[in-house]
């Protein structure tokens, strides 16, 4: 009885297994069908669509343009790698344009255009601002503008200053200030000395970016930004800029290890982005001696819309290993680099970190004059001497506001009682 009970026990399992085995295969020929039959109508609508374009713009009989009418068709896509050949064959679509984002002068101009309806400050500098915004389309430079009057508004001032276009621009690009975040003062002391070596080593080295600002607030998921201000936009690294790049990087975790004997994960991004520039030195741009003018990586698929390509290897292991010498070599010389210039400077990496204890964020003036021997006095005083200015200016333009309203007002007709009918304009 017993084991009768139990073979019922299991055969009543097995079957419920069964079962189950049955219905998820079931669901997932279901959910393959659907997907292929989306993946034939989505074809079929893209053959017709691109048949019926074919068919306009070659002309078929009474069907599409004929030669002399005088009609040229633009399209646009995001996706050029998906088109249909037959739309680009001569005679078709067969010019290309290429729309990239505007240059240093395409922001500066489109800066001016938005800003024509602001009232500006006399710091407002629109270069400064499109040699740190690369990349930035139209749509995000108007969207920048208007941050920066948000900002000035919200601060009750009557021109918006090149502060709050700095504080939209970090807005945009980092996301807004966690104010609330609470910070302790060990912790802000290690940020402070980490944004400091990395200012610090980029300023020391030959041929590097201007320093534009260096701060300790919370922005986005970063606690601190050393901010380098290129001149132009630059198109192509070169080997003693990609160098200098990784000394700089390491600049704050060096800070860090010769102030508190101690590292922390603030450096993770610093090490990883690091590691990536080495690497792509040794595989893909050839600035290895040792291997050579060599490509040994090789990217596939899709690069539009933001799309990841697959690297494949096409080398042996002993090459691998090879590489990986290589690339360690390349970044600890880049270390080693930062840590001697820092060593040598350590008096310049304490003002910089008390400067930003201090103030927060300092801009790349405050950073000449610690390097030329300044204190965080004269530092002080210069900010001072800058708030003094701006409030003056603000006051200004109130007062030229308010008189402009008054004018305006005076010149309006008021309706006044001329006796006992119906009451006359007075003119004032």
């Amino acid at each position: 009885s017993d084991h009768r009970g139990t073979g019922r026990t299991c055969s009543g399992s097995l079957g419920k297994m069964s079962s189950i085995r049955l219905r998820v295969g079931k669901n997932a020929a279901d959910a393959r069908g659907q997907e292929r039959r989306r993946r034939g109508i989505h074809e079929r609508i893209r053959r017709v669509g691109a048949d019926g374009i074919i068919t306009t713009v070659a002309g078929n009989g009474n069907v599409g343009f004929s030669g002399d009418s005088g009609i040229i068709v633009l399209a646009a896509t995001n996706r050029p790698d998906v088109l249909d050949p037959a739309l680009l064959r001569p005679g078709r679509c067969d010019r290309r344009v290429v729309v990239s984002v505007p240059d240093l002068k395409g922001r500066e101009m489109i800066l001016a255009v938005h800003c024509k309806k602001v009232p500006l400050a006399s710091n407002f500098d629109p270069k400064k601002i499109a040699r740190g915004t690369p990349g930035f389309s139209g749509a995000d430079l108007a969207n920048l503008v208007n941050e920066a009057a948000l900002s000035a508004a919200r601060q009750e001032r009557s021109k918006v200053t090149m502060e709050d276009f700095e504080y939209a621009k970090d807005k945009v690009m980092m996301g807004a200030e966690r104010k609330s975040m609470v910070i302790n003062e060990q912790d802000k002391k290690i940020t402070a000395y980490h944004e400091a070596g990395h200012a610090l080593v980029g300023k020391l080295l030959k041929g590097g970016d201007p320093i534009h600002k260096v701060t300790i607030i919370p922005r986005g998921m970063a606690l601190g930004l050393t901010q380098f201000l290129p001149e132009e936009d630059r198109l192509n690294i070169s080997k003693h800029k990609a160098e200098n790049m990784l000394a700089t990087l390491f600049g704050g975790r060096i800070a860090e290890e010769l102030i508190f004997q101690d590292y922390t994960t603030g450096a993770g991004n610093d090490i990883e982005r690091a590691t990536s520039i080495a690497r792509r030195m040794v595989c893909e741009w050839g600035m290895s001696e040792k291997l050579g003018p060599l490509a040994y990586a090789k990217m596939e698929g899709p690069v539009f819309l933001g799309m990841q390509s697959q690297q494949t290897r096409e080398y042996s292991d002993t090459k691998a290993l090879e590489i990986d010498t290589e690339v360690h070599r390349i970044v600890m010389e880049g270390y080693n680099h930062a840590k001697r210039l820092i060593q040598d400077h350590i008096e310049i990496l304490h003002e910089i970190a008390q400067a930003l204890l201090e103030f927060e964020t300092i801009d790349g003036d405050d950073v000449d004059m610690i390097f030329k021997g300044g204190k965080i006095e004269d530092v002080r005083r210069k900010m001072k001497d800058h708030e003094v200015s701006m409030a003056k200016e603000q006051e200004e333009a109130r007062e030229k506001s308010a008189a402009s309203e008054r004018d305006e007002l005076m010149k309006k007709p008021i309706k006044g009682s001329g006796g006992l009918g119906d009451p006359d304009p007075i003119t004032v």
